[in-house]
């Protein structure tokens, strides 16, 4: 079988029955087209690099991994309008083979809504099925594409990145007694349904006609239709590219607008981003103007409230994080507002369950305990989970006491709170493993976490370049060492 036969054929690694895939070869074939595809897009060749795409978005291989990922995913559980899911085995099959461009009608999205932090609802659109993978589809050639070409300190939806790099590079822009005092805080009013869609048309490197067909497909609310004439689908699987590719371009702006005395530095996550300079007449007069100028060819506007010049000894809340500097020295903490936001959320689960069984509790609260400590576990975070450890304390107290009102504290206390072999309290259940032996399974204490500073990832640092392969192995490793430290 030739290589070419091998990316857009059936290979043997696909076989017909889902369950004997060998996905490492998959995995293995697509990537190499998309290494090549990073490689022509650096070298300038982008009419080699479409060539690759189109090779990429026709291969087996590529549409088995893009209905593996919508299928395995948070939502594939929750269907689009037509109320398809893809479930067994043969429907996947099926499905991988039905995605070609050629015939291919999106359809429009289901409208839903999620809480916001504030109080507010978010609208959600949901793809079908098909629409989701056809769009996971359609990223993995472009985003070897976005890879390469995005700015040096976006983190945010970007494959190796996270939150944790975007604030240890404002760590590292800000520390210093000679570092840059005036921050700007920019937010963009809903970036995702603002973006122009000739813009995007214009500029994105990928195939139009289904881009064109996910921007204009509309959504149903009820029972009726409404049309999109701007913004990408939020749901989407593609939209925090398409969005990060919009957005590419801002660093070099902000550099483009000052001098390098005037210490500008840019960090984004994201449509949220920070802005480092010398002065706030640099960050008023040079860089927001030039900001302003860079979205508006987008069809995007800054939020009024939401963007703010702020010093640093005054201190700034970015990503949940709060970074501020006490008497010269900079120190990151989890933000009040998160800290509180958390422990109401730990306070409504365990009032809300007051008849949960105590094993069952536990598991209800591990994980997000765990979740949260490893986010802020980089940071100047001891004080504050001991806090929070507090306030569980006191939450299971009022649990314990509304469960048993006739009796003792100190029966009580033995009950959920002793074990010999700890001087502190503990709150625990007494269960049975697997060989009926009785075992304590206790609530995580994220006080006894250790403190460890994140190691940032190198900014030029990208899974689509083989220079960088043995440096992101050997980080997964020591991130997987971190995270299994428990």
């Amino acid at each position: 079988m030739t290589a070419s036969n091998s990316m857009t054929g059936a290979s043997p690694a696909c076989g017909s029955t889902w369950n004997r895939i060998n996905w490492q070869q998959v995995e293995q074939q697509v990537r190499r087209l998309q290494m090549r595809i990073a490689k022509a897009t650096q070298q300038g060749k982008h009419s080699k690099a479409k060539a690759l795409q189109w090779m990429l978005t026709h291969s087996h291989s590529a549409k088995l991994l893009a209905v593996r990922r919508v299928t395995r995913n948070t939502g594939a559980k929750t269907p689009g309008v037509d109320g398809v899911l893809w479930k067994a085995p043969r429907e996947k099959i099926q499905a991988a083979q039905s995605l070609q461009r050629r015939g291919y009608q999106s359809q429009p999205l289901r409208r839903i809504y999620i809480p916001k932090k504030n109080g507010k609802q978010r609208p959600l659109g949901i793809p079908t099925m098909k629409d989701r993978a056809m769009q996971a589809l359609c990223l993995l050639a472009l985003e070897p594409i976005a890879e390469i070409t995005a700015d040096k300190h976006s983190y945010g939806f970007r494959p190796e990145r996270s939150a944790a790099d975007a604030i240890d590079q404002c760590f590292l822009a800000l520390a210093r007694k000679n570092s840059a005092q005036w921050i700007l805080e920019g937010d963009i009013k809903a970036c995702f349904d603002g973006i122009s869609h000739h813009w995007l048309l214009e500029h994105i490197p990928m195939d139009k006609a289904p881009l064109k067909q996910w921007l204009t497909a509309g959504y149903m609310e009820g029972n009726v239709f409404y049309e999109t004439e701007a913004g990408t689908p939020q749901g989407g699987i593609i939209s925090p590219t398409l969005a990060n590719m919009t957005l590419d371009g801002m660093a070099a702006v902000v550099k483009r607008a000052t001098a390098r005395t005037e210490k500008v530095n840019f960090v984004r996550y994201a449509d949220d981003f920070v802005i480092t300079g010398a002065s706030k007449d640099v960050l008023e007069q040079k860089v927001k103007p030039a900001i302003v100028q860079f979205l508006a060819e987008r069809g995007l506007i800054l939020s009024k409230e939401k963007t703010v010049i702020t010093h640093i000894d005054r201190g700034f809340d970015f990503l949940g994080f709060n970074v501020r500097k006490y008497d010269g020295k900079l120190l990151i903490k989890p933000s009040k507002k998160s800290v509180k936001t958390f422990a109401d959320g730990l306070r409504t689960i365990v009032k809300s369950n007051p008849t949960i069984k105590t094993e069952n509790l536990i598991r209800l609260l591990n994980p997000k305990l765990r979740g949260w400590a490893n986010y802020y576990r980089h940071v100047v975070s001891k004080a504050i989970f001991s806090k929070v450890d507090e306030a569980v304390f006191q939450s299971l107290c009022r649990w314990t006491r509304r469960r048993h009102p006739q009796k003792s504290a100190k029966w009580l206390r033995e009950k959920y709170f002793c074990h010999p072999a700890l001087k502190t309290w503990h709150f625990h259940a007494r269960i049975s493993d697997a060989d009926n032996r009785l075992i304590l399974l206790r609530l995580v204490k994220i006080a006894k976490i250790r403190i460890k500073r994140h190691v940032k990832l190198r900014a030029e640092a990208t899974p689509y370049d083989a220079a960088f392969f043995p440096y992101l192995e050997k980080r997964r490793q020591q991130q997987s060492h971190l995270n299994n430290g428990w």
